[in-house]
């Protein structure tokens, strides 16, 4: 095994719980032969070890160097037998799929009728269920035993049958390509952000409507609009048209408080409908309807009934928190959403291991935002270096743009300037490197690299110009992306009035929301 997939075991051991440990070696223990056996041994050893070291194992004595590959790979597979037989790792597919191994075991036995009886009884909970794949598998198995199994009903039933096996798959193959092109646009999305001209634009347009399946709404089930609704939001996002993910976004949560013992069987998908929900209504900027619907999650997790798990915990974290920061955003109250800085950071540690990169910039960024935003700008520029220096491009190229350009706001801020000069070289060689330059930028690269040249008394008419420029490209259906990471426009008028930027934001929500 690679010193990776090593790693991993590590990992698994490390991940269980107090009670699954504990199950684990119960089921171990089942068999006295497995009392004293190597895999337990080093299962005990990396239970208590802080870190994977391989040559402290082998110098234990526990498993000779040979030995060592083969005794993880058994080490792994046992767990994972383990983990299957937990009562709490047990779900309806896995029921459907132990009963369906059930009806495979008999049929070969030749008990036919016996497995037909088990087969129909997992079919009627799989389409119950909305697990079609499944209740496919289940009919193929169907058509299989009664191919050998003679009855009076056989023409009747081949029917039935061949019905069910030509709408599964044609219920399936809606499915896979609405997931395909969910997935697709997702790939996107993280690449590249939105799109940056109409040219882009239309290629989303056309790459969506071209892969986009046919079919009747009336026609289809759960699965296949939880997919659909999956598929126009991320489209939506692409092209900025915010009113729509809100819509799609909507109608992904409904879809879940319709069939509401969906929530149990697919938890995380009904967190991600609610983390699209609230960021839509983020960038539509409407707080009360936002604040709503977060309190409304926040109590549906609460629910005893809510399922938990480790990858449901990571979820909650990161979207909780993502939108305990944002509604700060909307409104400017910048000094109150640092409260929520250190209690973030001390809960990323804990959840390291479970979150990829990509989530953690995003922290990162939004803590910039939130410093930049009460007036912080060193912490600003603290948080942001930590994106700047990730060297991992295939992450969203857009993040690591705009944090470059708030950076160069920052440094001008914090008075920190004496290598602007290189700050600016630097970050302008970034956006034409990943063509990524936009008009707003080139306007804000062109005026922070001009203030040097700006007497102190003509910097409020220095101000205002930008800020008249800036204005005309604020509804611009692509150039507004800028100001979602970076409300430019805001942190002008607080330099012409004087005023700190979030008192500006903070006006602009109350003229705007509060009557």
């Amino acid at each position: 095994m690679t010193k990776e997939q090593k790693d991993n075991l590590f990992q698994l051991v490390k991940s269980l719980t107090k009670s699954e440990k504990r199950q684990f070696k119960l089921y171990v223990g089942r068999l006295d032969v497995n009392a004293d056996s190597k895999f337990l041994n080093l299962f005990n050893y990396f239970d208590k070890a802080k870190s994977y070291d391989e040559p402290a194992i082998i110098k234990t004595g526990i498993v000779k160097k040979q030995q060592l590959a083969n005794v993880k790979a058994h080490l792994y597979k046992q767990i994972l037998i383990s983990l299957k037989l937990n009562p709490s790792h047990q779900n309806i597919r896995s029921q459907i799929r132990e009963q369906l191994d059930f009806a495979s075991i008999l049929y070969h036995k030749g008990l036919y009728k016996q497995s037909l009886r088990i087969l129909d009884k997992a079919k009627e909970l799989a389409m119950q269920n909305e697990e079609k794949n499944l209740a496919y598998e289940i009919v193929e198995l169907e058509k299989i035993i009664e191919s050998q199994y003679i009855t009076r009903s056989i023409s009747t039933r081949a029917d039935e049958l061949t019905i069910q096996a030509k709408e599964l798959s044609e219920l399936n193959v809606i499915t896979s390509k609405l997931s395909n092109l969910s997935l697709q646009l997702y790939s996107i999305i993280l690449k590249t952000g939105y799109v940056k001209n109409a040219e882009e634009g239309q290629k989303i347009k056309t790459y969506f409507n071209d892969r986009l399946p046919k079919f009747e709404i009336s026609q289809i089930g759960f699965r296949e609009k939880l997919w659909l609704y999956n598929s126009y939001l991320w489209y939506s996002f692409l092209l900025q048209d915010f009113l729509n993910c809100y819509k799609y976004a909507s109608k992904w949560v409904h879809l879940f408080y319709d069939n509401p013992h969906m929530i149990s069987l697919n938890p995380v998908f009904f967190l991600k409908g609610n983390n699209y929900l609230l960021e839509a209504l983020f960038f539509i900027r409407n707080k009360p309807r936002f604040l709503k619907q977060l309190e409304i999650l926040e109590d549906q997790l609460e629910a005893p009934d809510f399922p938990k798990d480790e990858n449901v915990d990571a979820l909650v974290f990161l979207y909780l928190n993502f939108h305990r920061i944002n509604q700060h955003f909307i409104d400017g109250s910048f000094d109150e959403g640092l409260n929520l800085i250190p209690r973030i950071e001390n809960k990323l540690k804990k959840y390291n291991n479970r979150l990829d990169e990509h989530h953690k910039m995003i922290f990162y960024y939004k803590f910039a935002s939130l410093q930049f935003g009460a007036g912080n700008n060193k912490a600003c520029i603290f948080y942001l270096d930590k994106i700047i220096s990730n060297k991992s491009l295939s992450m969203r190229e857009d993040l690591q743009t705009f944090a470059r350009v708030l950076n160069l706001v920052a440094h001008y801020e914090a008075g920190v300037d004496y290598h602007m000069d290189s700050l600016l070289k630097s970050t302008y060689k970034f956006l034409i490197k990943i063509n990524d330059l936009y008009e707003v930028q080139k306007e804000m690269i062109k005026f922070i690299k001009g203030l040097q040249d700006i007497y102190p008394h003509d910097l409020k008419n220095a101000f205002i110009e930008l800020h008249k420029t800036l204005k005309t490209y604020e509804d611009h259906p692509y150039e507004r992306r800028a100001f979602l990471y970076l409300d430019i426009i805001s942190w002008l008028e607080s330099k012409i009035e004087n005023k700190p930027v979030g008192q500006i934001i903070r006006d602009k929500y109350l003229a705007e929301f509060v009557k």
